[in-house]
């Protein structure tokens, strides 16, 4: 028994409920849960209100989780519950809760009401308490979707008739509107959560980024990095090297939004590692590609592209792993697209990866991006292209590798118009001054 030690009075509304006791419950109803958002507070004050209206040994009100409405699986498939007159039990040993068994479960899968005046002659019946003779269990609706029911339990049989189900019927459609209100305060709680935790997340991921172009004498560097998720796959960075020379790396992670962010941590913290280590250029491809394919598989691939480069003389030594060939533009017509190296990384098994040499001379300029730059598209499905930016550069070759990247940024916005860009957009520029 619940601690209201009166007998119930399963028979409060014989003839259903008239127009005059519809209204007064929808006050009743409305004075209940006034003044909570709180979903388990709503559920609790529901059960207390359905009491005067059909009586009841014990009962229980469930709501389920939005995933589920979406046809998604998730291990909680009750995102709400309360209850009166049942002992407390962990959610895993519970039929109902762990995987929507018993009456209350049939009515959540089907929308349909169920009166059993008898559970000891019921095969969907799961015992829930073992005083339980009778039970009456009505969907909870909005529109033509259930989100979830409402159950009533009686310790004699055939306690419940059509009279109680029809008020039953009534206070559920009636507290439908509180509880799908309720729950609409909590994905607004959630939502806000989840943004919040993005908001950190994307400030941890922009202190991966260099904080700014490294200085290098005889060289204007610039780089502009802009995601399209508030996490994002793409990834740069320079490094300092022995004997003067400067590391690059321009690389893409498949996918968008948290695992493509968490790849990219991984890839980036197993970069540095091999780096410090001295190794060759080739080397550290080879070792990326074996981890990346032991810890990310399936969920990704890492495009990259790996360069060190000699102040001094413009050699540059690189590997392109699958990625959006760099280009080398001079203030002629001269150009070389640097697209040698081998594959992704993190899918084959046995890739192998060389190392070529290009030389980059004064006046020109290396362009390293991602495909979200040469990808950048109008409405139309026209992309701006490899060739709008080859232009770009060697038309602003005098006027610095900030302006050009700018002016390649404000080219790809008109581009896409309102749209925005649809996948991360990472340029970095390395122009070896004229005079030098």
């Amino acid at each position: 028994m619940s601690g209201d030690e009166r007998q119930p009075d399963h028979s409060a509304h014989p003839g259903g409920l008239s127009a005059e006791t519809k209204v007064q419950l929808l006050l009743d109803l409305s004075r209940k849960v006034r003044g909570t958002l709180d979903l388990g507070e709503t559920l609790d004050r529901l059960l207390d209100a359905v009491r005067p209206i059909v009586g009841y040994d014990a009962a229980g009100i469930f709501v389920l989780n939005e995933d589920v409405f979406a046809g998604h699986r998730r291990r909680e498939l009750i995102a709400g519950v309360a209850r009166r007159g049942f002992e407390e039990r962990p959610p895993e040993t519970d039929p109902m809760l762990s995987h929507g068994a018993g009456i209350t479960g049939h009515v959540i899968r089907t929308g349909e009401s169920v009166v059993a005046p008898d559970v000891r002659l019921d095969p969907r019946y799961v015992v829930g308490r073992e005083s339980t003779l009778s039970e009456i269990a009505v969907p909870i609706t909005i529109g033509e979707r259930t989100i979830g029911a409402l159950n009533l339990e009686s310790d004699r049989c055939g306690a419940f008739g059509d009279d109680h189900l029809d008020a039953l019927r009534f206070f559920a459609e009636a507290a439908a509107v509180a509880v799908d209100k309720a729950m609409l305060h909590r994905s607004l709680l959630e939502k806000q959560e989840l943004e919040a935790q993005l908001r950190v997340a994307h400030q941890v991921q922009s202190r991966l980024l260099p904080q700014g172009p490294p200085s290098v004498e005889g060289y204007d560097v610039a780089a502009i990095y802009i995601p399209s998720w508030e996490l994002a796959g793409d990834y740069y960075d320079f490094f300092r090297l022995p004997g003067g020379r400067l590391g690059v790396v321009v690389a893409d992670v498949a996918g968008k939004g948290v695992p493509a962010a968490l790849i990219m941590a991984t890839f980036r913290a197993l970069l540095r590692a091999h780096v410090a280590s001295g190794a060759a250029l080739a080397q550290i491809a080879a070792r990326l590609n074996r981890l990346l394919r032991d810890d990310c598989r399936p969920h990704g691939f890492v495009t990259c592209f790996l360069a060190e480069l000699e102040p001094a003389t413009g050699r540059l030594t690189y590997v392109n792993c699958g990625h959006v060939p760099p280009l080398l533009v001079g203030a002629d017509v001269s150009e070389e697209e640097l697209s040698e190296g081998g594959p992704v990384l993190g899918v084959f098994e046995k890739a192998s990866y060389v190392a070529r040499e290009a030389t980059l001379e004064p006046g020109q300029t290396l362009v390293l991006l991602t495909d979200g730059v040469s990808e950048a598209r109008r409405p139309d499905g026209e992309e701006l292209g490899a060739g709008r930016i080859r232009a770009i550069v060697r038309e602003g070759s005098s006027r610095g590798a900030a302006a050009v990247a700018d002016e390649i940024v404000r080219l790809a916005r008109e581009f896409t118009g309102s749209t925005g860009f649809e996948d991360d957009f990472t340029l970095v520029l390395l122009a070896r001054r004229a005079g030098d």
